[in-house]
């Protein structure tokens, strides 16, 4: 089973950044790609998943499986973020039990997405 994590790079989190300063979703990113990667995930950086006004972004998605957007995440949330993505991952469609999933994806849940037919 397979999960991508698409993180935004480009989110500014509400941040008045510093002319090639790196941004808090490239930071992000890079916390995440500096973390061995669970069985089954791959992490693709994307530069924008149209939830500005919630911090930075990820989304989890895999074929058949229902797909998520979770917000208001930063650098040091990269080992639950990981951790929730290794669980995504391990699901035949993408439904993790609530009590399964770190604290993070239970309470910075931003969207839910039917999968595709």
């Amino acid at each position: 089973m397979t999960a991508t994590l698409h993180i935004c790079t480009t989110c500014k989190a509400g941040e008045i950044t510093e002319d090639g300063a790196a941004l808090p979703g490239a930071r992000l990113f890079a916390a995440l790609s500096a973390e061995p990667l669970p069985e089954g995930v791959r992490i693709v950086p994307v530069e924008c998943l149209s939830a500005c006004s919630q911090g930075c972004a990820v989304a989890l998605s895999g074929p058949g499986k229902w797909s998520y957007v979770y917000g208001r995440l930063g650098a040091d949330d990269a080992a639950a973020i990981l951790k929730g993505a290794a669980a995504y991952a391990a699901t035949e469609d993408g439904l993790v039990p609530w009590r399964e999933r770190p604290e993070i994806f239970r309470k910075q849940s931003l969207a839910r997405i039917p999968p595709q037919e």
